[in-house]
């Protein structure tokens, strides 16, 4: 599977046998490389750059830069270039680390090849966010603001809305209430057109939907032309068009797609239903007449990306030509809250995911022990708000209402954060101001179970023996279906000093539907310092054993103990 972090065609350049080896470690990982050949290297690497969206040079770094020297153009087109030394010890990002997607690029190949990543660029080497790398587009002195934000010069920010910003130095501030704007360095978030200078840059966020109607046939030079003038009339640039929306009907309109295609955004398009729903100022008998909905548009404008007419505002109502028609509304940001497993405690079983929306986040909320866990991952000026055990219904409220207020949060749970975890009371109480994005990780019982070998093979059943939130007589009922239906069981939160019976409880009514010898295995601190192992059977296992950082895990009738280890066969012939 093309990991989606990676760019799409890599070319692989090699001169030395070893260098091929390591070339071919990539290509077998990565479909999307390939090695690139030519008369000398010289040339090799000459067609990959021009015929690739990145380059892996598996060289000298001072040979790489040598021949790619007349090349070089401009960072925002040019490819990534990452050099890998003779031995596979670094992967050093070389060229368009943050435009071209380098940076990662050389983490991705460093991985494969058990490399050391080599990262140059300033605000990665010192944790803070490019302003190139948000994913908006982003104008004017951007290298002269990211030096003052890395100097810890007082750079002003000021921004048209609370967009969700990830966490940015406290030397990057609002401007005093009530106070003129000083000559110093400035970072403007806004959709519109601005004077800009040497010492301010623009992050132009994704917050005007063009709605455009037009007759069939319309050229593209038309449709263009018209949403040109209409955003210029309106003083917006166009870096802030999230997308291009319309009518069904519109959806294979050549110009319009075509359009779409030349601006870098998609076209969304709307059942002519919905866009009858939508009041507009402009409703036009005839376009109903025509496509079933009084406004194409402005309807469609206003609806945007998903629907949500509630938070735009109509900037620019219908203007026409002869074949084409655009609106331009403006969509009110909504906060962002990223629900993160952490997985189970090691470090190297946290998904780059996580990290990444980790670092993406300006507010961190979760338990104290998990964000002892990550706090070298924060980025500086990340806000922290940890509490205790048992807080967590307090943990979600506190997640939902930073993230209503219009920022970025990340909710952390430990493995998964969607299995008895922070998942479920937070999304309980996020409504639409909030865009969710969920991160996975990985469970407890996976943990516990790659630890015990092959244990959860089969069919299998998680279930929590903590009565805090659900009456034993349903937990209860539960494991009886569990046993009843011949299910491999995980036990989470199976024993503490207050609820040191329901363990014993559970393992009974399983033992009315399972062999004495059914093998059980307890985990307790997968993946984590002071990790152990305990075997036992259903009719022999000591509760004594197990606390809360155990994880039970209990066989169905085929599981078996191979060479010490659990294994639940899948139905295939098995070996007795």
């Amino acid at each position: 599977m093309t990991d989606p972090t990676v760019p799409t065609r890599i070319g692989l350049v090699a001169a030395t046998a070893a260098g091929r080896r390591h070339a071919d470690t990539v290509a077998a990982a990565w479909p999307h490389a390939r090695l690139v050949e030519g008369d000398t290297v010289a040339a090799a690497l000459r067609s990959a750059w021009a015929g690739c969206d990145a380059v892996v040079a598996f060289l000298a770094t001072g040979a790489v830069v040598r021949i790619l020297a007349p090349l070089l153009g401009d960072k925002h087109s040019d490819p990534a270039v990452v050099v890998v030394d003779e031995a596979a010890r670094h992967a050093v990002a070389l060229l368009g680390g943050h435009a071209g997607g380098g940076n990662d690029l050389a983490e991705q190949v460093g991985a494969l090849l058990d490399a050391r990543p080599v990262v140059t660029t300033a605000t990665d080497a010192v944790g803070l966010p490019g302003l190139d790398t948000l994913g908006w587009p982003v104008q004017g002195a951007v290298a002269g603001v990211s030096r003052a934000i890395l100097d810890g010069e007082p750079v002003e920010l000021i921004a048209d809305a609370d967009w969700p910003l990830p966490a940015l130095p406290p030397n990057v501030q609002p401007p005093p209430a009530g106070s003129e704007a000083d000559a110093g360095y400035r970072l403007l978030v806004t959709d519109r057109v601005v004077p800009l200078d040497e010492r301010t840059a623009v992050l132009r966020p994704p917050s005007l939907v063009a709605g455009v109607g037009a007759s069939r046939g319309v050229p593209a030079e038309e449709v263009a032309e018209l949403l040109h003038r209409v955003l210029t009339d309106a003083g917006l640039d166009r870096a802030s068009l999230r997308c291009l929306a319309s009518a069904d009907v519109k959806a294979d309109e050549a110009g319009i797609r075509s359009t779409a295609d030349a601006l870098g955004v998609p076209l969304v398009t709307w059942p002519a239903t919905r866009l009858a729903a939508i009041d507009v100022p402009h409703p036009s008998e005839v376009v109903r007449a025509a496509v079933g909905t009084p406004s194409v548009a402005e309807a469609a404008a206003l609806l945007g990306a998903d629907g949500r007419a509630d938070d735009a505002t109509l900037l620019v109502g219908k203007t026409a030509t002869a074949m084409a028609t655009v609106a331009v509304a403006r969509h009110a940001p909504r906060g962002r809250l990223a629900v993160v497993g952490l997985g189970p405690g090691a470090p190297d079983l946290r998904t780059p995911r996580a990290v990444a929306e980790l670092r993406r986040a300006s507010v961190v909320v979760g338990l104290d022990q998990y964000l002892d866990q990550v706090r070298d991952v924060f980025r500086p000026g990340t806000r922290v708000l940890s509490s205790g055990l048992g807080a967590e219904e307090a943990r979600a409220r506190a997640a939902v209402a930073e993230a209503a207020a219009g920022r970025a949060v990340a909710l952390v749970g430990s493995g998964d954060a969607g299995v008895y975890a922070m998942a479920s009371p937070a999304l309980e109480y996020a409504d639409q101001r909030i865009d969710v994005v969920g991160v996975p990780g990985v469970t407890a019982a996976l943990a516990a179970g790659a630890v015990l070998g092959a244990p959860l093979g089969h069919d299998h059943a998680y279930l929590s023996l903590s009565d805090l939130h659900t009456p034993w007589e349903v937990i209860e009922r539960r494991v009886t279906a569990a046993a009843e239906g011949d299910f491999v069981t995980v036990f989470y939160n199976p024993r503490s000093r207050a609820r040191d019976w329901q363990l014993g409880k559970a393992l009974g009514v399983l033992a009315a539907h399972r062999s004495p010898d059914t093998p059980v295995g307890v985990v307790r601190n997968a993946s984590r310092p002071g990790e152990r192992v305990h075997l036992a059977t259903v009719a022999t296992l000591d509760p004594a054993v197990v606390d809360m950082y155990s994880v039970v895990v209990v066989g169905n009738s085929d599981t078996r103990l191979v060479a010490g280890r659990m294994v639940t066969p899948r139905g295939y012939r098995w070996r007795s």
